[in-house]
């Protein structure tokens, strides 16, 4: 059984403080949490998807992550403070998400890419700020499928399976690194896949 501070090396780590902000104090496994989150994130995906909302704003993006959380972490919704594994220093995430919301608009006004390499791009950088103490991957593939839906598109598959562990969550951290290295193509077809 994996105990709630065991993570893989390729999952954002939880520490003591972030542990601290559980909300239901009876959780002391991983899947617990997994599960408890799954309930809750499931509950938001179907808010976010019944009317048109402006994803590429920071208040909603914000809000997204407390409504997929607020359940499990008293912290959900709010920038974390502290350095992680990956992403911006703490001190940059509001800087770089604001220059994200404005590149992101940029692109949409100008029509620089298809719908789904723009969303898939806006899903990059989320993962790539890593505004929160847990939750980004899931949370950017929400704003991801969203921008995609609200481009008019379909949601993306993302692998059409839990990304939790395994093979296909392997797939995913590659394609995210190759597109750390400026090559989107297999996270585009990560996506649909």
């Amino acid at each position: 059984m994996t105990r709630i501070f065991d993570f893989g090396s390729d999952a954002t780590p939880l520490t003591r403080a972030d542990v601290e902000g559980l909300i239901p104090t009876h959780i002391t496994l991983r899947a617990e949490l997994n599960e408890l989150e799954q309930q809750n994130i499931g509950a938001a995906d179907r808010w976010a998807f019944t009317r048109k909302r402006n994803v590429v704003s920071e208040p909603f993006l914000r809000g997204l992550h407390r409504r997929m959380f607020n359940r499990v972490w008293r912290w959900a919704g709010r920038y974390r403070t502290a350095e992680r594994n990956l992403g911006v220093a703490s001190y940059l995430i509001e800087t770089s998400l604001q220059q994200l919301i404005e590149d992101t608009g940029y692109l949409i006004a100008n029509s620089i890419y298809s719908r789904d390499e723009l969303a898939v791009r806006f899903h990059h950088r989320l993962v790539t700020i890593h505004p929160f103490a847990n939750g980004n991957g899931t949370w950017s593939r929400l704003a991801g499928d969203l921008l995609a839906v609200q481009q008019g598109g379909p949601r993306f598959t993302w692998g059409s399976a839990n990304l939790q562990v395994g093979g296909v969550r392997r797939l995913y951290i590659g394609a995210l690194r190759a597109a750390d290295d400026h090559d989107l193509r297999p996270l585009i077809a990560f996506a649909r896949s």
